[in-house]
């Protein structure tokens, strides 16, 4: 399974578009060719960052990936192929990643973005300057405790729901906020809050040490509070200072119609809660395809088989055949071979990342064979056997020797 795009740029699926393209920036840096020669790995990396942010750098192709994941957006393209039309993976080389993106790392009007006083190896310098002083603001800044983790459920949908979309209500058991100190931890709420001693709230603790090579710092988080940057003074009885308890709660959903199996709804800040007062996780709900009592489906098209009679075969009728929105009428012509594939337009499912594309329902005859015959009914047939008429002609268009797929084919000729 291709991996998450928000997990490629180590960034929260809240992230603003600033963090986004920070995020980039840091990470094609840090694989960036130059400072990674003959290192495939690297190399990797870089590209899968850059297929990351074509998506989510773009806002229409991060909605439509925050609600379908990698379907949602066709390959990264579902609306012209993002930055540059290349759609998920579709970067030749190194050299293709920066005439699409060469702006983010600070190019200069008529420059590669590979060098001069715009070059990415400046922007490594001037972070590296900063980098310290960013880290102690984010850390006095801190103001909520610790994230939620995100949850994943399966929503069984059969196809019906499928292709008309669907409202569900589902039971998640889940971490919650407390209502007795309303997330916060402390018996008397907020007033129980007291910043770490050992951190001095900043959530993380520093270690320096020197060397030949010259001073050393280690940045760790803070064993105390957590990272949180702040104590519980007084606990919260029902929750035991964590500001969150396990219940079962009941969380609507709206499917959009065409969600196939191994698509993906994602439901922000319906996961986890954080401890005291954190931001909540997300709620991924995958959909899952239960099983039809009639039809089978390959990708937006689905299949039906329909048994004949050997009259109704030969002589042609009109029969009721199920469809995904009910039923339907379907005129079966005179001399209709077994095996023969029949078409019914859009009677398929809706393409969610493409507006407008349905698929059909395909209809495989089947001719049934009598077994129990009456010696009357013997009779008649075997007066039959010799007669040209019921003579096999695989030959012609239609004849039962011809391939399965060739049959498929005959159906879009």
């Amino acid at each position: 399974m291709p991996a998450d795009y928000y997990e490629v740029l180590e960034v929260p699926r809240d992230a603003s578009e600033d963090e986004i393209k920070s995020a980039y920036r840091k990470m094609a840096m840090e694989h960036h060719p130059d400072r990674n020669p003959d290192d495939p790995e690297a190399e990797k990396k870089f590209k899968q960052a850059a297929e990351a942010y074509e998506v989510l750098g773009d806002a229409e192709q991060r909605q439509r990936y925050d609600r379908f994941g990698h379907a949602g957006v066709n390959g990264g393209g579902a609306s012209g192929g993002g930055r540059g039309g290349r759609g998920r993976g579709g970067f030749r080389d190194v050299e293709d990643i920066f005439d699409a993106f060469g702006d983010i790392f600070g190019q200069q009007q008529g420059g590669r973005g590979r060098g001069g006083a715009g070059s990415i190896f400046e922007e490594m310098f001037n972070q590296a300057q900063g980098r310290g002083r960013q880290r102690g603001r984010r850390g006095r800044g801190r103001q909520s405790g610790q994230p939620g983790s995100n949850l994943r459920v399966t929503l069984p949908l059969t196809l019906e729901e499928i292709a008309e979309g669907t409202e569900k209500r589902l039971k998640v058991n889940k971490f919650a906020e407390c209502e007795a100190c309303e997330g916060t931890g402390g018996e008397n709420g907020a007033e129980d809050l007291i910043m770490c001693s050992t951190c001095d709230g900043q959530g993380e603790v520093r270690q320096v040490s020197r060397s030949v090579f010259g001073q050393m710092v280690n940045v760790q988080t803070c064993p105390t509070c957590g990272g949180d940057g702040r104590l519980v003074e007084n606990e919260c009885a029902e929750c035991g200072g964590e500001g969150r308890q396990k219940r079962e709660e009941r969380v609507e959903i709206s499917v959009p119609a065409g969600a196939l199996e191994g698509h993906y709804l994602t439901l922000r800040g319906e996961g986890n809660a954080g401890q005291r007062g954190g931001p909540a996780g997300d709620l991924r709900v995958e959909i899952k395809e239960k099983a039809h009592e009639h039809f089978a489906r390959e990708e937006l098209d689905v299949y039906y088989d329909l048994h004949l009679s050997f009259p109704d075969a030969a002589l042609g009728t009109e029969v009721e055949v199920p469809t995904l929105g009910g039923q339907a009428r379907l005129q079966i012509d005179p001399g209709t071979q077994a095996g023969k594939i029949l078409r019914m337009k859009e009677r398929g499912l809706p393409d969610v990342s493409q507006r407008g594309r349905t698929g059909d329902q395909m209809i495989r005859v089947h001719v049934w064979t009598p077994q129990n015959l009456s010696d009357e009914q013997r009779k008649q047939i075997e007066a039959w056997r010799g007669e040209e008429a019921f003579a096999p002609r695989p030959e012609e268009k239609g004849g039962p020797q011809k391939s399965f797929f060739r049959r498929v084919k005959d159906v879009f000729t």
